[in-house]
């Protein structure tokens, strides 16, 4: 954690930070499954799929939605 660096203006007032990009995407990632589990419907449907054991190959999963 000792990459984060602090912006601050002239009176010493931090007014920004900068963070490895690694440890922004994190934080990303766990900002938007805290925001996805607010929903029961997603939350259940999350906890669904991270059981799942069927599946299909990325490829044909990218061809069905036309990517």
């Amino acid at each position: 954690m000792n990459q984060i660096q602090y912006i601050s203006d002239e009176n010493n007032n931090i007014t920004g930070v900068i963070v490895p990009i690694d440890l922004w995407r994190e934080i990303e990632s766990e900002k938007e499954t805290a925001y996805l589990l607010k929903s029961e419907t997603m939350k259940k449907r999350l906890l669904k799929a991270k059981t799942r054991k069927e599946g299909i190959p990325f490829d044909e999963a990218c061809e069905k939605i036309g990517v």
